[in-house]
């Protein structure tokens, strides 16, 4: 029996792959996560109301939505209600995410891979293809820093945002920083568009290139967002079936009681499933689940995808184009909030500490997250964070047993499984310091 090892590259965080294989037979493929960064431990003993502080520092890259899930779970507690101007910032704030993560995702994790590269600046050998995708790195860098720039207006700061509390938000946006970011958003959007087009193209050239889109077995989908218009500071989960019929609509605090949760001996990461099906989440559930955004761009190209691959859509590297199209419609819901008037209005609610068990909440960009926090005499007693990255687990494991399948044969092994392993892992996306809580 031979052992592969592949560390991965350009995720977030540190996890490797491991393969088993026999005489051309692949036995199994691991998704390991190694690292254990066990904050759902050390936050015991901690005073409740500190908590929104504490737990954006989870991780760098997925603080915003730790922030307003812990808010809305503290809410729960307390029994709370924000205003509505409140949710409309928190919403901006969300956003914000999902524009930075895609940006991201697209062209630094995973454009690399559209045209066989390592980096994202050695991305072609020849000068004049050279210097083009330069261009596209350095508009994707513009598009991104958008990203932080909403989130640092909606959040207070970027890294770890502060602004959302216990009842709302601890401000409005004055009108002339929402319309200082509301010229760049509407310069950028152009951009944008013209970035995911590039993508596109770059997809269907990789897809001829390596004779597949990946792992298109059936899953099911989870997603907090609507159908209609969705919106990430949501309040109910729902799962779609393969068939694109939804079986479940549910609140988080049924979450236990719909969703199989089990923890592997090779992972710090867990696993969850559907009636013992494999799950989805992320960009490829939402795009699944959504029958319309309700913004024009988005549309279109929502149109287009599922002109090409129906709907629902199976196939493993949608989930890369599916990041595109949300990368356009956050950037236009960005802009339809910011042409409202965020800074006039109530915008938090005062409140009384309460002990009790409490829920929250949010769309992060790679899937529902969830806080459940008990408090006891205004103490945090025990603490859970569901992550999103655990709902991809199973799925990532079967997507790379078709991959070692495709390319492992009696007394050979392709170079191109390295590539592949890498295509498979990157897809979905994981946030491994988020999973090994």
């Amino acid at each position: 029996m031979t052992t592969l090892i592949f560390p991965l590259s350009r995720i977030e965080g540190h996890a490797r792959v491991v393969m088993e294989e026999e005489g051309g037979k692949l036995l199994s493929a691991q998704f390991q996560a190694v690292e254990l960064r066990g904050f759902r431990n050390f936050v015991v003993g901690t005073p409740a109301e500190q908590m929104p502080v504490i737990v954006p520092r989870i991780c760098g890259v997925c603080s915003t939505a730790h922030h307003v899930a812990s808010v809305k779970a503290l809410e729960k507690i307390f029994g709370v209600t924000p205003p509505r101007l409140a949710c409309e910032i928190r919403e901006l704030l969300l956003l914000g995410q999902l524009i930075q993560n895609q940006a991201t995702s697209l062209f630094i994790f995973t454009m690399p891979d559209r045209v066989g590269a390592e980096s994202l600046f050695d991305m072609d050998e020849s000068e004049e293809h050279r210097r083009a995708q330069f261009s596209i790195a350095q508009e994707a860098l513009k598009v991104r820093k958008l990203g932080t720039d909403l989130i640092t207006l909606a959040g207070g700061q970027f890294i770890h945002p502060v602004k959302a509390h216990i009842g709302g938000v601890s401000g409005g946006i004055a009108r002339q920083a929402a319309d200082a970011l509301l010229k760049e958003l509407r310069e950028m959007l152009p951009v944008a568009c013209h970035l995911f087009d590039a993508y596109w193209d770059m997809s269907m050239a990789m897809k001829d290139r390596i004779g597949t889109w990946g792992d298109d077995e059936p899953a099911y989908y989870i997603s907090s967002t609507a159908s209609i218009k969705p919106r990430l500071n949501s309040g109910h989960m729902r799962v779609l079936s393969p068939n694109g019929e939804e079986k479940e609509h549910f609140s988080p605090e049924e979450f236990e009681k719909r969703i199989e949760f089990t923890r592997t001996e090779y992972s710090y990461a867990g696993q969850t499933s559907y009636q013992g099906q494999v799950l989805r989440a992320n960009s490829l559930a939402r795009i699944n689940i959504t029958r319309a955004f309700q913004t024009p761009l988005a549309d279109s190209y929502l149109e287009r995808f599922r002109a090409y691959f129906g709907s629902p859509a199976h196939a493993l590297l949608c989930f890369d184009l599916c990041r595109g199209i949300e990368l356009v419609y956050a950037m236009e819901a960005a802009i339809e909030l910011l042409e409202d008037d965020l800074e006039s209005g109530e915008t938090e609610v005062g409140y009384t500490p309460k002990d009790g068990i409490g829920y929250g909440l949010v769309e992060a960009p790679r899937g529902p997250l969830i806080h459940r926090y008990t408090v006891e005499n205004g103490l945090i007693s025990d603490a859970e964070f569901i992550i999103p990255t655990v709902h991809n687990m199973k799925a990532i494991e079967r997507a790379l047993m078709v991959a070692g399948n495709r390319y492992i044969r009696p007394g050979s092994i392709n170079l191109e499984l390295e590539k592949a392993v890498g295509r498979v892992a990157r897809a979905f996306d994981p946030c491994i310091a988020c999973a090994t809580q």
